[in-house]
C-alpha cells in the first residue's frame, strides 16, 4: 500500500481533481490518498477567524459568503449528474451552515481550530462525490478518527498506527482510500491540526503507521530544486536526496517540504518521492535512506530570522555559562538555529522573535546583548560536504560581495549555513548557483 499526497493548488480547481483522480487510479496498488484544502481555502477561513476574533461579524459575512460562491461555482465544473451536484450542494451547504452559526457565537481558540478544519473536510467529501459519479470504488476515512497529538502538540505514532490499522481492517475489501491532511485531534479530544504545511506531516504519519511502500508529495514543482526557483533563473531538479540531506533542506527553507515531514517516514524507512501534477511523468526527487551521491546538492534560504549576540569578558573560563544562556531560551520556548561562540562572545539565531523582549531582558545580566534583525539564514546542503574539497573554497569566494554575518560549519556533515542580511539574499543565492553549480 502507498500514500499520495496532494497539495491546495493540486487540487484547487475542478480540472485538478479530474487529473488527481486519474493520478490515483493509474495502477492497481492500494493507497491511502491524503488531500488538503483547496488552494487559498486556508487563508480565508484565517481571515474569517482574524474578524471574528476582532468583534467584526459583518468582514466575518461577506468573507463566508465569498467563499461559499466559490465552492458553489467549483462544483459546477467539479460534477456533471444532477444527483453528484446535489450531494455536492448538500455538503457546501452543511459546511457554510456552521460557519455562519459560529457568527453567534463568543469567538475561543478551540472554535478557531474548528474553523481551520472546513476546508480539508471540504475538499474530500468534494472529491469523494466526484469518484463516486466516475464509479470509482472508494474509502473516505476521517483523519479525525485516526490522527492525534499529545498535550505536547506532538502526532502519537503508535496511536495512530493502532487506530489506522483498526480502520483498515475494518474495510478490508477496500484498495483506495481518501482521508484529509493537516487536521487531528488533541490531548483532549477537540479538533486541532498539525500546523501550516501539515498535509505533508500527515502524509509522512500515515505512511509511517502502515509501513507504506512509498509515500509520495504530489505538488505544482518537479521535485526539490538544487535552489529556490522562485528567486533564481536556472534552477534543476535533485535525483536523489537522503533522509538527512532532505530534512536539512526542509529545516532551512526549501519549500516544497515541511520540515516534520522527514522523520516519520525515516523512522519506518520509507521512501518519499517528491512529484509534480501538472507533469506527471517528471522523475521528480527521491528520498531515501542513501544519499546516492557526495558533494553538494541544494541551497536553501530561511527568512525572517534574528540574531542575538552576548558578549561579556566573564565568559573567560566561566563554567555553565552557556547553560545558563540556553535555559533562558528554553524558558521561553524559543528554538535557535545557529550558535557560533568565541572566547567573550556567542551569537545565536532565533526564528521567532514573539519572547524576543523577554528573553533580551534575561540575557542582560550576562553582558551586553546585541540584536539584529531582518537576517535570513543561507544553508549549503549535501552528502559529506565538510569532507568534499574545494567547497568551502567555492562557497566563500562566490559570496565574497556579501556581507556575511555567522558561519555555522562542522556541526553536520550535511550542511554550511551562513547568516547574511535579508537584503541580500536573492543576490546571495545567485552567486552561490553559480559559484556552486556552475548554472
Amino acid at each position: 500500500m502507498k500514500v499520495m499526497k496532494f497539495g491546495g493548488t493540486s487540487v484547487g480547481k475542478p480540472e485538478r481533481m479530474h487529473e488527481v483522480a486519474q493520478l490515483i487510479t493509474k495502477d492497481a496498488e492500494p493507497k491511502v490518498v491524503v488531500l488538503s484544502a483547496l488552494s487559498g481555502t486556508t487563508n480565508a477561513l484565517v481571515e474569517i477567524s482574524n474578524s471574528l476574533s476582532t468583534g467584526n461579524r459583518e468582514a466575518a459575512k461577506q468573507k463566508i459568503d465569498t467563499l461559499e460562491a466559490h465552492y458553489r461555482t467549483f462544483i459546477t465544473e467539479l460534477v456533471k449528474q444532477e444527483g453528484s451536484r446535489a450531494k455536492a450542494n448538500a455538503i457546501i451547504t452543511e459546511h457554510f451552515e456552521f460557519l455562519n452559526i459560529i457568527l453567534r457565537i463568543s469567538f475561543s481558540e478551540a472554535l478557531y481550530k474548528d474553523i481551520l478544519a472546513q476546508g480539508e473536510l471540504m475538499s474530500t467529501k468534494l472529491f469523494s462525490v466526484y469518484l463516486e459519479e466516475q464509479g470509482i470504488d472508494h474509502m473516505l476515512l476521517p483523519a479525525l478518527e485516526f490522527m492525534s497529538i499529545d498535550a505536547s502538540e506532538e502526532p502519537q505514532l503508535g496511536t495512530i498506527k493502532a487506530k489506522l490499522g483498526q480502520l483498515l481492517k475494518q474495510y478490508h475489501d477496500k484498495k483506495l482510500f481518501i482521508t484529509q491532511g493537516y487536521i487531528c485531534r488533541n490531548a483532549k479530544g477537540e479538533v486541532d491540526n498539525l500546523k501550516r504545511g501539515g498535509s505533508d506531516y500527515t502524509a509522512s504519519l500515515v505512511a509511517a503507521a502502515i509501513n507504506a511502500s512509498v509515500c509520495e508529495i504530489w505538488t505544482d514543482i518537479d521535485g526539490m530544486h538544487n535552489n529556490d526557483p522562485r528567486i533564481v533563473d536556472k534552477t534543476v531538479a535533485i535525483k536523489q536526496l537522503s533522509f538527512d540531506e532532505a530534512a536539512e533542506l526542509a529545516y532551512f527553507g526549501a519549500k516544497i517540504l515541511h520540515p516534520t515531514c522527514i522523520w516519520p517516514a525515516q523512522q519506518e524507512n520509507v521512501p518519499v518521492k517528491l512529484l509534480n501534477t501538472m507533469q506527471p511523468d517528471a522523475s521528480g526527487t527521491v528520498i531515501t535512506k542513501e544519499a546516492g551521491s557526495t558533494g553538494v546538492k541544494a541551497v536553501a534560504a530561511k527568512d525572517g530570522i534574528t540574531a542575538i549576540k552576548i558578549k561579556s569578558s566573564r565568559m573567560l573560563l566561566a563554567y555553565g555559562f552557556l547553560r545558563k544562556v540556553f535555559e533562558v531560551f528554553e524558558k521561553y520556548q524559543t528554538s535557535i538555529d545557529m550558535i557560533t561562540t568565541s572566547e567573550v562572545a556567542v551569537s545565536v539565531t532565533i526564528d521567532s522573535d514573539a519572547a524576543l523582549p523577554k528573553i533580551v531582558k534575561e540575557l542582560e545580566p550576562f553582558g551586553s546583548v546585541e540584536v539584529q534583525k531582518d537576517q535570513t539564514i543561507v544553508s549549503i546542503v549535501g552528502n559529506e560536504i565538510s569532507e568534499t574539497d574545494d567547497v568551502l573554497h567555492k562557497l566563500f569566494d562566490a559570496v565574497r560581495e556579501v556581507p556575511v554575518t555567522m558561519v555555522s560549519y562542522g556541526g553536520s556533515p550535511h550542511n554550511i549555513s551562513m547568516l547574511v542580511p535579508s537584503a541580500h539574499k536573492t543576490k546571495t543565492l545567485q552567486l552561490l548557483n553559480k559559484g556552486l553549480f556552475g548554472l
